[in-house]
């Protein structure tokens, strides 16, 4: 048996489980989004920006990927939703058996939005269906605008790109146009939202699209149980 042959059968047996889990995800009316970024990209930090904003009655939740260590975790349990670290003891990625058994529990209570931080990585967590309902690449302008071209797979996967860390640009040679320009010469339809977790520009937009997605997702959820009585 090849090399080619077992990633296969791995990548076939992770879409078997990432589609159950999809489909948990819609009954219970579930926003679930993976974040993927490059270590330092600030995943952790705009995560953290995020829960800080988001009503306190919302059902929200929290899994997040490393090599080792809790501290994400720590620092993401500090604003009083549910988290769970998720350590992969040396895996370049989170795979969908991993997800689904940190939050099987939580969906059976019901869930409003569960965001995934996946490990920091631009290459492996690609490949990886989670379940979920649509991946977020992070870019900060302490990287390279040509950061999509040379790891396009996954900006051609992403619906939405981070721009982060904007208030650095005073301060470093980057240019903001040039990486968006080359973003969407991958995948000309990615939305893209510049954010600041220091300054907060840019989190009014994002809170905005965030709940807009999560109430389309809950009115999907509602017909599709209306049609199924």
């Amino acid at each position: 048996m090849n090399r080619v042959t077992i990633e296969k059968k791995v990548l076939s047996e992770n879409d078997r489980i990432a589609a159950r889990l999809r489909e948990a995800l819609t009954g219970t009316g579930t926003l679930a989004l993976n974040f993927i970024g490059s270590p330092g990209a600030g995943k952790t930090a705009f995560l953290e920006k995020t829960l800080e904003r988001l009503p306190v009655h919302t059902r929200a939740a929290v899994v997040t990927g490393d090599l080792q260590t809790e501290n994400d975790a720590i620092r993401l349990r500090r604003y009083g939703f549910p988290v769970r670290q998720i350590t992969t003891v040396g895996a370049c990625h989170l795979d969908a058996r991993m997800v689904e058994d940190h939050v099987s529990d939580w969906l059976q209570e019901g869930l409003e939005l569960l965001f995934i931080e996946n490990v920091g990585n631009l290459v492996c967590p690609t490949s990886y269906d989670l379940g979920e309902d649509l991946k977020v690449v992070i870019l900060s302008c302490a990287e390279g605008e040509d950061k999509p071209l040379k790891y396009p797979g996954i900006f051609r996967k992403s619906e939405l790109m981070i721009l982060n860390k904007i208030d650095l640009l005073p301060h470093v040679p980057f240019r903001p146009e040039l990486a968006l320009e080359n973003a969407r010469s991958i995948n000309p339809d990615i939305a893209i939202i510049q954010t600041s977790c220091i300054t907060s520009a840019g989190f009014d937009p994002w809170m905005n699209w965030l709940e807009r997605r999560a109430a389309r997702k809950k009115a999907a959820a509602s017909t599709l149980a209306a049609a199924t009585r």
